[in-house]
Parts: C-alpha cells; sequence; structure tokens
C-alpha cells in the first residue's frame, strides 16, 4: 500500500472573518486559519479525514519534521493551536518501516512505508500547499522548502 496526504477545498474563511488579509496577517494566525478536507490514505483505505484542518500549520510541521538529522528524528505528533491534544496526525517508525496514523482515531494506521516513499508524499503534499498558500495571497514561504 501507499501513504497519501490528500486534502480539498483549502481557504482562510476564519481569517476573513477576523478582518485579516493572508498578504498581512501575522505568521500564527496564516498557519492555523489556511484549512482544507484533509484525509490521510493507505491506497484506497481512509485511515483519518477531517474538515477544515489547518493544512499550512501541518505542512510547516512535517518540513520541520523531515529536516532533522535522522538519529534526531523519532516520531512525529502533530502539535496544533487547533487542537487540544498533541498527535492530531502522528507518524511513527514500526518494524518494517514508517507508518501514519491519528490521536482521533487510535487503532486506525496505514501499512509501513519505506522512508523515502513517506518523505516523498511529505514533499508532494508540502510542495501543494505552499502553492495553495501562495494561490489565497499569501507568502509560500510560509512553507519552507523540503
Amino acid at each position: 500500500m501507499s501513504v497519501r496526504f490528500g486534502y480539498r477545498n483549502t481557504g482562510a474563511p476564519d481569517l476573513y472573518r477576523r478582518g485579516l488579509r493572508p498578504e498581512t496577517a501575522p505568521l500564527a494566525v496564516l498557519l492555523a486559519d489556511i484549512e482544507a478536507d484533509l484525509a490521510v490514505r493507505d491506497g484506497v483505505r481512509v485511515v483519518f479525514a477531517e474538515e477544515s484542518f489547518p493544512v499550512a500549520e501541518l505542512a510547516r510541521a512535517l518540513v520541520g519534521w523531515v529536516h532533522r538529522p535522522d538519529r534526531e528524528r523519532g516520531g512525529f505528533a502533530f502539535d496544533s493551536v487547533c487542537h487540544p491534544d498533541p498527535g492530531a496526525v502522528r507518524i511513527e517508525e514500526a518494524a518494517r518501516g514508517w507508518r501514519v496514523g491519528s490521536v482521533l482515531r487510535p487503532d486506525a494506521w496505514t501499512a509501513p512505508v519505506a522512508w523515502e516513499a513517506l518523505a516523498a508524499e511529505i514533499g508532494r503534499f508540502t510542495a501543494a500547499v505552499r502553492a495553495d498558500v501562495a494561490r489565497l495571497g499569501a507568502d509560500p514561504g510560509l512553507i519552507p522548502d523540503l
């Protein structure tokens, strides 16, 4: 199987309700307010899905995690200002690779995949979010390149 971070309906409705604009809003507000309907899949099976998920904040956190040296990387637990508990998206190393899940569905995980496959999917996801950030009018540098 393969891990896939998919999303649709990207927008920032809360940003506009606050009277802010993507070009001038503070970084922390942009990260939390650029949202989309997120689905983490293992092939065709949905492991986790949530509407209005802070995809910009997730993409930025994933880039930071991937950039860590291998010996310091460890697992990933998305710690968001939008979710009370860390791990709305989590990644952990398993016996045969890396698997993705969520504390919101604690028994649902993707099948393990090789680091190279996971890093490539994270790169695809973060590049797509970066393009959407620019399309919304915010600085695409909000999401660093991998």
